[in-house]
């Protein structure tokens, strides 16, 4: 077994403006904000800590950093859209009107959003 093999691991996630993801992760997309340090603003998503960190020269990557597997797709994207979520449309994608790829033979399904600083996120079935 490798040394890191049963670790737990974490995620971070860099924000330039730690209050506004803070209330976009909690109020929007509905994670239960655990605590707050110095340092992050600390979430548990399904048994894994979510860690939304200041960094003030941030800038975002353009490919998904963190990803929900979902049991409904369609059904997680409307809610978010209710919650005023925009999904990311790509003009290369065959997307539907509400943002959703079907992957090629039709059980997979994504949908890509941005938090408030443009990091991509993800909700799939896959």
């Amino acid at each position: 077994m490798g040394i890191l093999a049963s670790a737990k691991p974490a995620i971070i996630i860099c924000t330039r403006d730690r209050a506004r993801a803070v209330a976009f992760y909690r109020d929007t997309l509905g994670l239960q904000l655990a605590h707050e340090d110095g340092l992050a603003s600390v979430f548990n998503i399904g048994g894994v800590t979510l860690r939304v960190s200041a960094v003030a020269d941030f800038t975002p990557h353009e490919h998904t950093i963190l990803g929900f597997n979902v049991p409904d797709v369609e059904a997680t994207v409307k809610a978010l859209r209710r919650s005023g979520v925009i999904f990311n449309i790509y003009p290369h994608l065959p997307q539907n009107e509400f943002g959703i790829l079907t992957l090629p033979g039709g059980a997979m399904h994504v949908a890509w959003m941005q938090d408030p600083d443009g990091n991509v996120l993800s909700v799939t079935d896959a």
